[in-house]
């Protein structure tokens, strides 16, 4: 039995919960307000709890493994083991001055006011930079601190950038790339790891399922080697002779970022009857 440390509330939560469901993991008494859950059909009991106090918890004991975003972690300073990206939650931390203001490079920063949710990652990072600055630690609302004279800029959370556009600020320096994970406590019993090990060979099956489609098409047999040599499969197509003479059904399995260019390809080179579905689950 292991126990999994997930976001009550926020970015993080329902992609969590989203993803132990389609791991087949089904929770009893799932109410997020009595803040602990029991899986009935997989050794796992959950906590919900604030984001940045995931990391403490997993370093402390009191959960085994968490998932949490490599910011938070940072930030926290945890003493905790990544285990797993797990591919959403992805943002990035970065500083953004006013418009206005010209900026060179990272020692533009000298001597200037920041304002941050994050200040031992904007602290670190200067150091290492040789650049001193006046931190300003805030919790929330960070975007707004340079228009009312709290800051000369800020360091924030960055998704589409139309929050820093909306206060008249500009991005000028990415510090850190950030995505959630799994974390887990660095003194695992071995029989705790093995659980763990499971859980994570789920989290892949899936993860990995959404990088591919599976796909089936007609082919003219003149044609299959052709089209054998277009379609990226894994090892090679399956292939399947039609009721109609000289025709064969092929399957296979391609990736998402070619799936456009390859469904052209093999159009033109005369497959019919194409059909796409979404994998749910791939092992490798």
């Amino acid at each position: 039995m292991i126990t999994l440390a997930i976001q009550k509330k926020g970015r993080l939560a329902e992609k969590s919960l989203e993803l132990l469901e389609h791991c087949g993991i089904r929770l009893k008494n799932g109410s997020r307000d009595k803040l602990k859950a029991a899986s009935v059909n997989f050794p796992l009991d959950l906590l919900f709890l604030r984001d940045d106090d995931i990391p403490r918890c997993v370093e402390d004991g009191i959960a085994d493994i968490g998932i949490v975003g490599d910011n938070v972690v940072l930030e926290t300073r945890a003493s905790v083991e990544r285990v797993l990206p797990l591919g959403f939650g992805k943002c990035r931390l970065s500083v953004a001055v006013p418009k206005q203001i010209p900026y060179a490079d990272i020692r533009s920063l000298e001597g200037k006011r920041i304002a941050t949710s994050y200040s031992n990652i904007l602290r670190d990072y200067l150091d290492k930079a040789g650049v001193q600055a006046d931190i300003h630690p805030i919790s929330g609302s960070v975007e707004i601190a340079p228009g009312i004279n709290m800051a000369d800029a800020i360091f924030d959370i960055v998704s589409t950038g139309s929050t820093l556009i909306s206060n008249g600020l500009k991005e000028v320096e990415t510090i850190l790339e950030s995505e959630a994970a799994i974390y887990r406590h660095r003194d695992l019993s071995p029989e705790k790891l093995a659980v763990m090990n499971k859980l994570c060979f789920r989290i892949q099956s899936v993860n990995t399922a959404k990088d591919y489609k599976y796909i089936l098409l007609n082919v003219p047999n003149e044609k299959l080697d052709e089209i054998c040599r277009i379609l990226p499969g894994m090892k090679s197509p399956t292939i399947m002779p039609l009721g109609d003479a000289g025709w064969s059904s092929v399957h296979s399995v391609i990736k998402e970022d070619t799936f456009w260019e390859i469904i052209e390809q093999l159009k033109a080179a005369g497959a019919q009857g194409l059909l796409v579905t979404d994998i749910e689950k791939m092992i490798l």
